[in-house]
C-alpha cells in the first residue's frame, strides 16, 4: 500500500540511500528519529540553498558588471544580484552581494504573489 506525502510517492520499505554515502552515516540516519530526521532534512536544504546561492554569487562576481539597475541602492555595489529568502512562511528580496569571504545581504521588498 503507499500513500501521497508532500507530493511524492511513499512505500512501506524503506528507501535506498544513494550510493555515494558512507555506510557510517547512512547508519546513524537510519538510528535516528523520525523529528530528528525532519530536522536534518530542513538543515540539510537550507544548506545545499545556502551553498548553491555561495556558488552563484562566485561565478557572478566574476562576470563583468553589466548597467546599474535603475532600482539599486547607492549602497549596494552593481555586482549584486536579487535573491529571495523565505521568513515565516512569507518571501521577501534582498540584494546579496560578496565582500571578499563574506556575504552580504540588504531587505529590497517583499515578493508581490500576483507576479
Amino acid at each position: 500500500m503507499c500513500w501521497l506525502t508532500r507530493g511524492s510517492l511513499m512505500s512501506y520499505e524503506p528507501p535506498n540511500p544513494p550510493a555515494n554515502l558512507s555506510t557510517e552515516f547512512v547508519n546513524s540516519l537510519n538510528e535516528s528519529s523520525p523529528d530528528r530526521l525532519q530536522d536534518i532534512a530542513r538543515y540539510a536544504e537550507a544548506l545545499a540553498e545556502y551553498k548553491e546561492r555561495e556558488v552563484r554569487l562566485e561565478e557572478e562576481s566574476e562576470d563583468d558588471v553589466e548597467d546599474r539597475p535603475d532600482d539599486l541602492p547607492d549602497d549596494v555595489p552593481a555586482k549584486a544580484t536579487v535573491t529571495i529568502k523565505e521568513i515565516n512562511d512569507n518571501r521577501y528580496y534582498y540584494w546579496q552581494w560578496r565582500d571578499g569571504d563574506t556575504v552580504t545581504s540588504k531587505y529590497k521588498g517583499p515578493v508581490n504573489p500576483d507576479e
